[in-house]
């Protein structure tokens, strides 16, 4: 298949470009340029400012793929400028969990429903994340109806090469007995591998499958869990405090993401809890190398 990946040079885009490139299929990447990527001659190039309209025009238009997959779109806006522009079979948007409001314990695609919900076309500054997210997704099932079009609901990706140092944050905290602020240190929360999230998308470029998707790892865990685990991995002490710096994860309520939709697709996930402390192991020698 011919297929345009918009961003896919960093986290887990590459895992799924290295699958799709696994699987035979032909890969384009539309990027700023500004990152130097691994793939070589492997895929083609496209250089272009995703929240521009007008770079999108000059960079998309008129072309043709079996599939876009789209990473870095955030706002109504953005789902407009690629939409109006590019012609494909199926566009697979990746979205968030964060578009449900809450979420809660086995949250399902139906618990959103962006067709009843007002569209309004805004930037991604307009609004905060979740609702320039809940707005993308509106855009694309009332704008676009006639679009082959998948929404791909994430909650929050961890892996070894996670830019935003979420989960570090705990560990770091509780190796050099830093003071945190946690208010939801008991909550059970979800999380996706970052190369699993990849090869998720990748799955989907050849499924029969319209709509909102949740893609999740099987289970949960709590924060308290992870900072038992390093509180034990290091003989340190988690300094939980009203007066401590703000965590990551702080508001979020507890919940799960249910997947019975993807399974029944045929993907199947891995189980958190087979994982996540091998992560925090990463992690664990990332700091004490550090201070050395």
């Amino acid at each position: 298949m011919n297929i345009l990946v918009i961003g896919g040079t960093r986290y887990f885009g590459i895992p799924m470009v290295n699958d799709l490139l696994k699987h035979g299929h032909n890969v384009t990447i539309a990027t700023r340029g500004n990152v130097k990527d691994s793939f070589k001659d492997k895929v083609s190039r496209i250089t272009l400012e995703r929240t521009n309209p007008e770079s999108m025009g000059m960079a998309l238009n008129g072309k043709k793929f079996d599939v876009v997959i789209d990473k870095i779109a955030y706002s109504s806006n953005e789902i407009k400028y690629v939409l109006d522009v590019i012609d494909c079979d199926k566009y697979i948007y990746m979205s968030s969990t964060s578009v449900y409001a809450p979420k809660h314990w086995n949250t399902r695609e139906e618990d959103f429903d962006a067709m009843g919900k007002e569209l309004v076309w805004c930037s991604r500054m307009d609004f905060p994340y979740e609702e320039i997210k809940r707005q993308a997704e509106c855009a694309l099932w009332q704008a676009y109806k006639n679009v082959n079009a998948i929404a791909v609901r994430f909650p929050f990706v961890i892996g070894e090469d996670d830019y935003t140092k979420r989960l570090l944050f705990y560990i770091k905290h509780t190796i050099k007995e830093i003071p945190m602020k946690i208010n939801n240190v008991s909550y059970q929360m979800s999380y996706i591998r970052s190369d699993e999230a990849g090869k998720f998308i990748s799955f989907l470029v050849d499924k029969d499958y319209t709509g909102a998707l949740n893609g999740c790892s099987d289970g949960t865990i709590s924060i308290r869990e992870i900072l038992d685990y390093v509180e034990q991995k290091t003989g340190k002490k988690a300094i939980i405090s009203k007066d401590g710096e703000d965590a990551p994860y702080n508001d979020e309520p507890e919940y799960s993401i249910n997947t019975d939709r993807a399974r029944n697709l045929g993907f199947q996930f891995t189980n958190l809890k087979d994982w996540i402390y091998e992560l925090i192991d990463y992690y664990i020698k990332l700091i004490n190398y550090s201070t050395k």
